[in-house]
């Protein structure tokens, strides 16, 4: 019996087509991975089938009584929200349980026998269904699992509007297991998370025994997950036995028998026509050219899908810098807190710096130290000279209003527009994207109008932030290429391995460094 049956979706924004005439279905037990290039439809599908978008076209349904908990990349959490009670919010249907039955006691001294019978009755039930959800246990499950996501030294009182990206990520899947929902519902999980979590949560789902539905760029992550890949491509969906390098193969024989055969009508195609056009006028050969062209008219033409437009990406190099891109003398990062000792760190010209380490340990913290975005707690940060830096920040700022168009033409006020729609083209966004606003662009097509803006201008020094975020396979195998040939130096934070492998020269590891006394890394 299907969990979720989709029949017929059909959905665009304005002239823009999502999905035509889609069906999918989920069974108990399918582990299945979302995939297509950046701004494919991905998130919308999933607020499709969660309820938070209606289809133009087409009928969603769930099986009764199931419950989805849905780990959204783009999930609002609010000032004075704490890491507790966003938590806590995991059990909001028991709280409205508790006050449904307080309310019903407080009722009991006004009502006559027959009627505080049953409502006696109604609060047993209730307190019944609490106690079988453990809700007289709920403070320790929320500390069993922050504790296992890393949260528990965080302060289970502090803001979450002060958390890292990753702290984030982590704060939203805790919650999420804490609703033990029947089908998960998951949206780029990895994003932001250290490597030590992404293996946790890798366990976690290869454990899992119920449904869920994955969307991840993280493929190694993907492999080892998932035994169903659902596709999107040309507005369609289609279902694939395996894991994604499975799809990749069948995918790939796929396309060749497509592309053969739509070579092959395209010269019968094109004899038809050139016979039709010698013969029609002919009595003789009159009746041979009407059926050929009635076979020309009743053929069921094939079509091949449009190709994406893929990313080029290629930083122009400024003049060279001095020897030494950047120095720390006693530098202790930090806001309210420090979160190192002080640390002596040096950089460089021609270095590949990247620095990993588990979540709020202040990797984007020193970034943004070294760059003077913000003041260290103590000591201080030399930069060396003739620097043009390029900077690369996690997201997007929020409440952006500006078109992509807009956005580049600020930074580049001089382009005329055919060369900032070249620039963006060359990202691999398409004229439609282009015309946007930036903030209904899907994460990782935002993330290439960033880039745009990054290749676009001379530096010596890039400063990248996750840089991989939210990119599709291409992108990031276009990015690393373009890094590779890069001729300044870098200093990135990153959570993948596989992308800076064979990339890095030297690598901080953060752990050691927020432990380490004063001394030179």
């Amino acid at each position: 019996m299907s969990i979720l049956n989709v029949e017929h979706l059909t959905h665009g924004f304005g002239d823009r087509a999502i999905f035509d005439d889609v069906s999918f279905r989920l069974l108990p037990g399918e582990h299945v991975g979302l995939v297509a290039p950046n701004g494919e439809g991905k998130s919308t599908f999933m607020n499709i089938i969660t309820g938070r978008l209606m289809p133009d076209e087409g009928k969603i349904e769930w099986a009764k009584h199931v419950r989805a908990g849905y780990l959204d990349q783009h999930a609002v959490l609010e000032k004075g929200m704490t890491i507790r009670s966003v938590l806590s919010s995991a059990f909001d249907y028991l709280y409205d349980m508790e006050n449904q039955m307080n309310d019903i006691y407080a009722k009991l001294g006004d009502v006559e026998a027959d009627e505080m019978e049953s409502l006696m009755a109604e609060a047993g039930t209730i307190q019944d269904l609490l106690t079988m959800h453990d809700f007289y246990m709920i403070d320790a499950k929320v500390d069993e699992v922050a504790r296992a996501l890393g949260l528990i030294e965080l302060g289970m009182d502090k803001d979450v509007t002060e958390l890292s990206g990753g702290q984030r990520t982590k704060v939203l899947l805790g919650r999420l297991l804490l609703q033990k929902p029947d089908i998960l519902l998951l949206d780029e999980p990895t994003n932001y998370l250290d490597t030590e979590h992404i293996e946790w949560l890798k366990r976690y789902l290869q454990e899992y025994e119920n449904a869920f539905i994955l969307i991840s760029h993280d493929i190694p992550f993907l492999n080892s997950v998932i035994n169903l890949i659902y596709h999107i491509e040309g507005n369609q969906l289609e279902r694939y036995v395996g894991d994604y390098d499975k799809f990749q193969e069948v995918y790939a024989a796929k396309k060749a028998q497509l592309e053969a055969a739509y070579n092959r009508q395209q010269q019968e195609i094109a004899e038809l026509k050139d016979f039709v056009a010698r013969n029609k006028a002919r009595v003789a050969t009159r009746n041979m050219a009407m059926s050929r062209q009635k076979k020309l008219d009743n053929m069921d033409i094939i079509e091949l899908a449009a190709e994406k437009p893929k990313p080029e990406f290629n930083f122009r190099t400024a003049r060279t810098p001095g020897r030494y891109i950047f120095k720390t003398h006693d530098l202790v990062i930090g806001y309210d807190k420090p979160l190192c000792n002080p640390v002596n760190i040096e950089m460089e010209r021609g270095e590949v710096i990247v620095c990993v380490g588990t979540n709020g340990l202040g990797k984007t913290t020193l970034l943004k130290s070294i760059l003077g975005m913000i003041k260290p707690v103590s000591g201080s940060v030399e930069l060396g000279d003739y620097l043009e830096i390029g900077y690369f920040e996690q997201e997007t700022p929020a409440g952006i209003e500006t078109t992509c168009l807009e956005e580049i033409w600020q930074t580049f006020p001089a382009y005329t527009q055919y060369e900032v729609r070249s620039a963006l083209a060359k990202c691999g966004l398409t004229t439609k994207h282009i015309e946007s606003k930036v903030k209904v662009l899907s994460g990782g097509e935002q993330a290439k109008v960033r880039l745009c803006k990054l290749i676009n201008r001379e530096s010596n020094l890039l400063v990248l932030d996750e840089p991989t975020n939210h990119l599709d396979a291409d992108a990031k195998s276009e990015l690393k290429r373009a890094l590779k040939e890069y001729k300044g130096s870098i200093l990135m934070v990153s959570h993948e391995p596989e992308f800076y492998e064979g990339l890095a020269t030297r690598i901080l590891d953060f752990a050691a460094l927020a432990k380490a006394e004063t001394g030179s890394v």
